[in-house]
């Protein structure tokens, strides 16, 4: 982990990424930095053992909009950079058939604003059959939005680990817990 700059865990990382590993459905809670970002690279990556596994995406990662969708994508690349594991990207502003056809060729990770990623999967556009674990960053977006539905849909849909990240515990998270992750655990750090 030194090749990223990565010294010690913090607490969040500590107590979190076993968990995660573990396949428990989890909440994880902590102010900016935390290490919530590392955090998802590093438990996803575990997750899909570090490399290709078939065609279709194993782990979904949902964020706000496609600012959050690059920056996540390039926090990925260092982790990567010598692995065959496959990170795509799914947002609004690009045309949905050519993100279509990049998934299609093949995608470990996707990371996804919500309204696009439900679009590709009800257009059959994306298999997520194979999904062992859907994360949420920074689950603030959904308040005041109705993209949680778009990620209630697939959940729904789809057996798979539940990972949700926030700065704090809300009423809104608390509503997440009731519709998807029933038996989360929930690990705050300060």
């Amino acid at each position: 982990m030194r090749s990223v700059g990565i010294e010690d865990p913090t607490t969040l990382q500590a107590e979190l990424i076993p968990k995660i590993k573990s396949g428990a459905h989890v909440f994880g809670i902590g102010g900016e930095g935390a290490g919530k970002t590392e955090t998802i690279i590093i438990s996803t990556l575990q997750r899909i053992q570090m490399r290709a596994q078939g065609d279709n995406p194993t782990a979904l990662i949902f964020v706000k909009d496609k600012a959050a969708v690059l920056a996540l994508e390039e926090r990925f690349k260092p982790y990567v950079e010598f692995s065959d594991v496959r990170v795509r990207t799914a947002y609004e502003e690009r045309i949905i058939n050519h993100q279509k056809d990049e998934i299609y060729l093949g995608a470990d990770i996707v990371i996804a604003t919500p309204k696009r990623l439900s679009k590709l999967y009800f257009l059959n556009g994306i298999n997520l059959m194979e999904l062992k674990m859907i994360v949420v960053e920074d689950a603030e977006f959904l308040v005041g939005t109705d993209q949680h539905t778009d990620i209630h849909r697939i959940t729904e849909s789809i057996k798979a680990q539940h990972v949700v990240f926030a700065s704090a515990w809300t009423d809104h998270l608390e509503k997440l817990k009731d519709l998807f992750m029933a038996n989360a655990q929930i690990v705050k750090v300060d």
